[in-house]
């Protein structure tokens, strides 16, 4: 057990025991004495001990829910390696947007992109940058534009002797 545990423990421990105290008729100002809390947190069990019982005071689960279960965990990974084509995107290149809005769609659970960076990651995922390349890309048009057909597009001076058009010439 970790120390935060142990934390949260104690304090059920004088919760509940504030509790039974509380229960039995002792007034809140000699509950808070005893357990050692400020009059506020006796009276703020108090209402808890009203609406819920004793069951009211343990120790409730802290932060949000749990994120995507290991069925949903398994479901994404199946459908991220299928493409983003497949779920009716433009290319089939994921990015964190276009898996936020999956994530969404899917298993109704609004993320940020970084905490679905998180989950990519801990699904195996890296960041990898498209080439940059397109795969239609013709080497041999790409040699024969650089070589033969630019040379001719290409504008040079005309004659080296002619004077310049720069407003900031002394002529």
């Amino acid at each position: 057990m970790n120390k935060s545990e142990q934390v949260g423990r104690e304090l059920q421990r004088r919760r509940l025991c504030g509790g039974r105290l509380l229960v039995r008729g002792v007034a809140q100002a000699e509950v808070a004495r005893r357990v050692g809390v400020t009059r506020s947190t006796v009276s703020d069990w108090n209402e808890r001990l009203h609406e819920g019982g004793l069951d009211a005071l343990k120790r409730r689960p802290r932060g949000r829910p749990a994120g995507l279960d290991t069925a949903q965990r398994r479901e994404l990974m199946r459908v991220l390696t299928r493409g983003a084509l497949a779920e009716g995107f433009a290319t089939n290149l994921w990015t964190l947007p276009r898996v936020t809005r999956l994530i969404e769609r899917r298993f109704a659970r609004a993320y940020s992109e970084s905490h679905v960076w998180r989950i990519l990651v801990s699904l195996g995922f890296s960041c990898q940058r498209p080439s940059g390349r397109a795969l239609e890309r013709d080497e041999a048009a790409i040699q024969h534009g650089k070589h033969k057909r630019w040379p001719v597009l290409k504008k040079t001076l005309r004659d080296k002797a002619e004077s310049s058009s720069s407003s900031t010439s002394r002529d």
